[in-house]
């Protein structure tokens, strides 16, 4: 039974991969290369490959019978998420235009609010559909902070790294893997990180960029610190979860 839920699931996965190949073929192209640094396509390859790896055992642990028009979007998001990581990665081994950049994470930002506006109208909201919008998001935050953190320092990275450093404490701490209540707060920082990131990457008004970051980290040791806090003030109160689904 399990199979036969997810099983349209692999030839979407290698859809995904094919727009990946294509998109990241285009920038190469167009940004004068007759091909991206091996290192690139390591990055969005590998990225594809995990992703769809973990989408899989989240489906069959969830007992879904179907991916959704909302993991749809999701996925398509997913799947520009990987081109920015191949961009990302052949970044630190020659100049990649920032607008090849700027050009896939704004639409990227912008589909984050139509999946939910999607779940909601075709009721189909589910604890695996958060989880995935979660984790895409926190996968493209990590890529542009490595981008940011050649220009603006090592400390950017800490924007992308914070999510994963929360979900690896949870392995040695049970309590941090506790159910949170839902925060919109939670959202509205991602966002923040996501248009600090995104103005710090075209280069302009480098200052004004390096601001942008500053308040965005701010924000999210912030809403990082105010959920351990609740955590650890409520650690007795209920069973551990997996590390990491307890902040969507």
């Amino acid at each position: 039974m399990g199979t036969t839920r997810v099983q349209f699931a692999p030839i979407s996965f290698a859809i995904a991969g094919a727009i990946a190949v294509t998109l990241l073929a285009g920038v190469a192209v167009y940004s004068r290369h007759s091909w991206l640094p091996a290192v690139g396509w390591v990055a969005a390859i590998g990225y594809l490959v995990i992703s769809s790896i973990l989408i899989l055992r989240g489906l069959r642990r969830a007992g879904t019978a179907r991916f959704g028009a909302a993991n749809v979007v999701t996925a398509a998001r997913s799947t520009l998420v990987a081109v920015v990581t191949g961009i990302v990665g052949a970044s630190f081994v020659e100049p990649v235009p920032a607008a090849f950049v700027v050009a896939l994470v704004v639409p990227t930002l912008l589909l984050d609010a139509v999946d939910g506006w999607v779940a909601r109208r075709t009721h189909s909201v589910s604890e695996f559909g958060g989880r995935f919008d979660m984790e895409v998001d926190a996968f493209l935050l990590l890529a542009l902070s490595a981008y940011v953190s050649r220009d603006f320092g090592i400390w950017v990275l800490a924007i992308g790294l914070m999510r994963y450093a929360f979900v690896f404490a949870g392995y040695f701490l049970p309590w941090l893997r506790r159910q949170l209540p839902f925060r919109y707060w939670r959202k509205v920082v991602t966002a923040a990180q996501g248009i600090a990131l995104t103005f710090a990457v075209t280069g302009v008004l480098p200052w004004l960029g390096i601001v942008l970051v500053a308040i965005a980290l701010g924000l999210l040791v912030e809403s990082f610190g105010r959920d351990v806090i609740w955590l650890a003030v409520r650690r007795r109160d209920s069973e551990p979860t997996d590390p990491g689904s307890g902040r969507a």
